[in-house]
């Protein structure tokens, strides 16, 4: 059926309704809804391949066609492949020398295979196979390859590659045209800045990793404890972590010295969450009277391969000395993963991964070298400029007749114009990048910012996607309570009070009927089928819906301890205060946070918290205690969480869970309101969360425990075949209440928005957060405009469907689109092409429910088809609570702070923000702690604007002046030395000698062009003001190759002018046109500066004075080159002076001519 439904969209109404029915009646014929069948209809059409023949229409052309015309529209998309020598010539031997390398580099690094291993407690000398060593290394040199590095990395530009040639043809005595260090001299201040650079930094990076692997640790062993280094640490070792001492290696939890067999671990340099992880000991090695008893024990751990995933393990833990021999299973909950740090008590564990194949070190990925556009751009000019270089020597040449060594001539004629490409081009450009670094951390308007990448602060001025995360980004990951709502009843902030005194008369009804009735204090049991149903009370809901809410979570209460033993690692319970004061709640989301703090708010206060018991407290004082039987933590695929809970005081059973709607409508009994509440509170921003119930008797626990228990022991599908059993309970159960969470926005995000899109910015928000609130923030942040409509992406599982939404798509026109992550999937899977050109026609996109590998995956996308420059925002490693608290030592806040380089992807925007062309990073208020993966940081969203619209518009600015400005300083000079050799027979001399062209490079003219980087053409105020300023400099128009040109002619002119002046006024001696020439040379610099510089700045005239001077006051010094008499002379002045005016005055002339008929767009807000 599909290769007969026509796809085009069409333009009229009637045709868009007639396609849309049969869209309909196509979707019908797939089957009633999203079931087994019509996933079936799909898999068939996409076996059959149909779908090949079904282009997209990509084209205005292809949507006008008739329908009957559809199958003779051409492709989308038809690649032609290159054969033979043009494929070769087209690149093909780039791909050919990479392949043989990287054959090479396998051939010689060969990874070894992962394999599950069985790691015996204690007996490291009983491992099968030999693992890497638990030592961390981040250098990137050695001794005999830093040299070579560091060399490579300079002369693979090409620029320093040209000098590098230029300079050592000077030891050939044919070619050697001047002193040997007017040629070294720069290239080495060049590499001997660039070596020591790097040398700090590589020795900055083997003190963190000396620092680090030498960091003692207490091994346990037969004779007692010892003291072992963390590199020295061996698959099988048991290892003892102190509290805020890091994990050194992964390992399985044993012991602890906490009572409840658990402890807590803070993962924030891991996976980025500050919220600390609950870890459970194994409870066999547990409930060993001591440390010791641990190697009178015949015990192993089976441990599946090395793998990335850091939220997921699988494993057992089998004793075998025991009758019968006790098999306990493994999970997440039993690890304790390398470089998170202990939060409570010791630790006891057992190593299974070292080195290389412990989780942190398989996440850690090295960010890309980022180089700016503007230096691509200039090092291809710099290409062109060789070429020019290479045509005029062999053109003198040719002139010349090639007589006698002509071939000889040609490179005498090379190294003579060798300065058209200037080596202080790199210098100035890597000062001035310095410069602005400096500007942007000294901006009082945009406190607390920090530039990390020092080499690409003009990448600021060029963006034309900006990719931001909306948790932390946009909003402030600040949880807050917002609505409640039971079915017929909703209760929003205004009307809390009303809850309170419904707990608090629920309470009061149950103790006052307690009391009353002293033979029973325990009630009988209800069974469900014991009493018809009837309508509960609105105080009753209430009760079990709050009751829920604070039941049913993964919250630890934690005491801090007095002020009298706070130094004291191990206080004893007598020392900490249980009062409501130094009570905070740790968890892994902070929406469980805002629930329970809710909760407390209620009456219904969490105050004790451990793996097997929970106690609340009631508004009254009474505590109820209840035995929790089972805990089903939230994952990405189950998207809920749930617990099963025994209380004490009637021995009843009850099942609670919480999760999102989409996986809760089925799971719970019907009702005609869900689903629209539901969308009413995304409507409103709200997070929310439906919670139900199930009562269980004893006979059906006891079934599903065992069933349960068998699952987990299972070695193969685990995860399946547990999913299963827990999905067994999941069944019409019983709908509570709805929960609105809210997640506030940030200061100044939507005019910061509303900035950015008028500056030509298109915004895209990628969040893991479900499409409703995702929608509702993107309104109500004004990333999407209120003009703009809306295109929601419907779910897509196959071609087929991708097929027909992407038409729709197509028809949408200025709309913003709202996609997932699964859709967008399977789209790049199928139309990579197609859907990257429909998406960069929209003025906005959200993509939700988006991994952080597809994040990256994006940002990647849209380098490679639009060539574009994008930006990633977000908040990459939002810093150490514990370095917030104070309970960190100061050496490992040492180590946090140095390890800025390297990056877990386990972070939400770490790996989008390092695939980025410049990647911002937004400092939570965790403080400055934060190993910031990103480029830039900034401590609030709305610094972006004044980042972009001043700071980035002006670097570029700046650096394509300055650029273009010491490529003119050394064209000049060259198009002289032309003039020169071809007045004088063509000879290979040099004009100006030794000192001469080291002084002009530096003293006499350095100063002057790079205060250029002080320069503005409007007033920061204004910048902000009108951000349309922006959108010109995307397009690269102050630097490319009209502009390149345009001071390729002036550069021409003027140094034709220079000579044949000088030439033409000089009478007696030749030192006298060096004199004449070189001082107007001077002069000349001097004053185009001034021409090009919009607004003056003190230092600018101080820069201006300090050369001249320098000039003025050098001429008395060299005899050798100028003859000091003629100085003296009145001739001297008024021919320098006349050949200085004839070169500048025209420009001047043109310049005031162009900006009275094509005023620039910023003249009028300058004026």
């Amino acid at each position: 059926m599909a290769d007969q439904l026509p796809l085009n969209p069409v333009r009229s109404a009637a045709a868009a309704a007639g396609a849309s029915r049969k869209r309909a009646a196509y979707y019908s014929a797939a089957g009633p809804g999203p079931g087994p069948d019509r996933h079936s209809r799909y898999q068939l059409e996409d076996e059959s391949a149909h779908l090949d023949e079904m282009p997209l229409m990509m084209s205005e052309e292809g949507f006008e066609n008739d329908e009957s015309d559809y199958h003779t529209l051409p492709r989308a998309r038809i690649t032609h492949r290159k054969r033979g020598i043009e494929w070769f010539v087209c690149g093909g031997w780039k791909f050919l020398c990479t392949s043989c390398c990287d054959w090479l580099i396998n051939i010689c690094q060969r990874k070894k295979e992962l394999k599950a291993r069985t790691v015996w407690l204690g007996c490291p000398e009983k491992c099968e196979e030999k693992h890497p060593r638990n030592s961390i290394k981040n250098q990137k040199y050695n001794v005999f390859t830093f040299l070579p590095g560091v060399l490579y990395e300079q002369f693979k530009f090409f620029l320093n590659l040209y000098f590098l040639i230029v300079s050592c043809s000077q030891f050939i005595p044919a070619l050697k045209i001047g002193y040997l260090y007017t040629y070294w001299a720069p290239l080495g201040f060049v590499l001997a800045v660039t070596i020591m650079r790097e040398a700090v930094d590589e020795f900055r990076r083997f003190q963190r990793d000396k620092e680090v692997n030498s960091q003692l640790y207490s091994k346990l062993t037969v004779r007692g404890k010892v003291q072992v280094k963390s590199s020295d640490i061996q698959v099988g070792d048991l290892i003892i972590v102190e509290k805020n001492q890091r994990i050194p290696s992964d390992m399985v939890f044993l012991r602890t010295s906490e009572k409840a067999g658990s402890c807590f671990i803070r993962t924030d340099q891991l996976d980025g969450e500050t919220d600390w992880k609950l870890k459970v000991a194994v409870s066999c090695t547990q409930r060993l009277p001591s440390l010791g008893d641990l190697f009178s024990i015949n015990a192993y751990v089976y441990a599946q391969k090395p793998q990335l995933d850091i939220h997921s393990f699988e494993g057992t833990f089998t004793r075998e000395d025991s009758d019968p021999p006790v098999h306990e299973s493994l999970g997440i909950e039993n690890t304790l993963w390398a470089s998170t740090v202990v939060a409570s008590g010791t630790v006891i564990g057992v190593v299974i991964y070292t080195g290389k194949e412990t989780r942190s070190v398989m996440n850690t990925s090295n960010p890309k070298n980022k180089v700016g556009l503007l230096d691509l751009e200039l090092n291809q000019l710099t290409k062109a400029l060789f070429l020019a270089l290479v045509a005029l020597s062999v053109v003198m040449v040719t002139i010349q007749g090639f007589v006698g060594p002509w071939y000889r001539n040609l490179f005498r004629f090379l190294l003579l114009f060798s300065y058209i490409i200037p080596i202080s081009l790199r210098v100035n450009l890597d000062m001035g990048k310095a410069a602005y670094g400096w500007m942007i951390m000294k901006d009082g308007n945009i406190p607390g910012t920090v530039v990390r990448t020092s080499t690409i602060p003009e990448e600021l001025g060029r963006l034309a996607y900006l990719l931001t995360d909306k948790t932390g980004t946009l909003t402030q990951n600040e949880m807050i309570f917002k609505r409640l709502h039971l079915g017929t009843v909703s209760y929003g902030t205004d009307t809390m009070d009303e809850i309170q005194s419904h707990i608090i008369n629920s309470y009061s009804q149950v103790h006052s009927q307690a009391s009353g009735n002293n033979t029973s204090l325990i009630p009988p049991r209800k069974t469900q089928s014991s009493t018809p149903k009837v309508r509960k009370s609105v105080t009753s809901r209430v009760h079990e819906a709050v009751k829920a809410i604070a039941l049913c979570h993964n919250v630890t209460p934690v005491y801090e301890s007095r002020a009298g033993s706070g130094g004291d690692s191990e206080c004893t319970e007598a020392d900490r205060d249980f009062g409501d004061e130094s009570r905070t709640y740790q968890a892994s989301s902070p929406d469980e946070v805002a629930l329970v703090q809710w909760t407390q708010s209620a009456g219904l206060t969490l105050v004790s918290r451990d793996l097997t018991s929970m106690q609340l407290r009631t508004p009254g004082g009474q505590l109820l205690t209840y035995c929790v039987l089972q805990t089903f933590p939230f994952t990405s695929e189950s998207k809920r969480m749930g617990i099963i809970v025994k209380d004490e005081s009637t021995a009843e059973i009850t099942f609670y869970l919480k999760g999102a709607d989409a996986v809760m409508a089925p799971i719970v009994q019907y009702n005609d309101w869900l689903e629209e509440e539901c969308g009413n509170m995304a409507r409103e921003g709200l997070r929310t969360l439906v919670v139900a119930r199930k009562c269980l008797t004893e006979e059906q626990y006891q079934d599903f425990e065992s069933r349960y228990n068998q699952a987990k022991l299972s070695l193969h599908d685990r995860a399946l075949k547990v999913a299963a059993v827990v999905e067994s309970l999941e069944r019409e159960m019983e709908l509570l209440g709805l929960t609105g969470v809210e997640d506030q926005l940030q200061a100044d995000v939507r005019p910061t928005l509303e900035m950015l899109r008028n500056a030509g910015i298109k915004i895209w928000m990628l969040t893991g957060d479900k499409l409703e609130t995702a929608t509702c923030i993107a309104k109500s942040s004004h990333l999407v405009s209120r003009t703009q409509g809306l295109h929601v992406f419907s779910p897509v599982a196959s071609r087929g469907e991708a097929h027909l939404e992407l038409n729709a798509l197509r028809r949408r026109q200025d709309s913003a689109l709202v996609i997932s992550g699964d859709s967008l999937e399977v789209c790049l899977r199928y139309y990579e092409l197609e859907l990257l050109e429909l998406v960069r026609q929209c003025p906005a996109v959200v993509c939700c429910r988006c991994s952080p590998t597809q994040k990256a995956r994006v940002v990647r996308l849209l380098q490679q088809h639009t060539g574009r420059r994008t930006c990633a925002v977000g908040e990459p490693h939002p810093g150490p609570r514990a370095a917030r608290r104070g309970n960190v030592p100061e050496h490992f806040k040492r180590i946090w702070c140095l390890d800025a380089h390297r990056q877990s992807d386990g972070g939400n925007d770490v790996s989008m923000i390092q695939a980025a062309d410049c990647g911002i990073g937004i400092e939570g208020k965790e403080g400055k702690q934060a190993s910031l993966a990103a480029d830039f940081s900034i401590t609030q969203f709305k610094h972006i604007g004044r980042l972009l619209m001043v700071h980035g518009r002006n670097s570029y600015k700046r650096s394509a002046a300055l650029g273009q400005f010491v490529l003119h300083r050394g064209l000049i000079i060259s198009t002289m030395q032309a003039v020169f050799s071809s007045v004088f027979y063509f000879a290979s001399v040099p004009l100006y000698q030794g000192f001469l062209m080291v002084g002009y490079a530096t003293i006499y003219t350095m100063f002057p062009v790079f205060s250029l980087v002080l320069d503005q053409d409007v007033q920061p105020e204004m910048a902000m003001l009108y951000p349309e300023l922006y959108k010109d400099l995307t397009k690269g128009r102050a630097l490319s190759f009209k502009t390149f040109l345009t001071w390729v002619l002036i550069s021409v002119y003027q140094g034709g002018v220079l000579m044949f002046g000088a030439l033409l006024l000089f009478e007696a001696e030749f030192v006298h046109v060096v004199l004449i020439s070189f001082t107007a040379l001077v002069l000349t610099e001097l004053l185009m500066v001034a021409l090009a510089v919009r607004t003056w700045h003190w230092l600018m005239a101080l820069a201006e004075l300090l050369s001249l001077g320098c000039y003025v006051a050098s001429l008395a010094l060299l005899n050798e080159y100028f003859d000091v008499a003629f100085i003296t002379t009145g001739a001297f002045l008024w021919k320098v002076s006349a050949v200085t005016v004839v070169s500048c005055l025209p420009l001047y002339v043109l310049k005031y001519l162009k900006r009275k008929l094509s005023p620039p767009s910023y003249s009028k807000l300058s004026s």
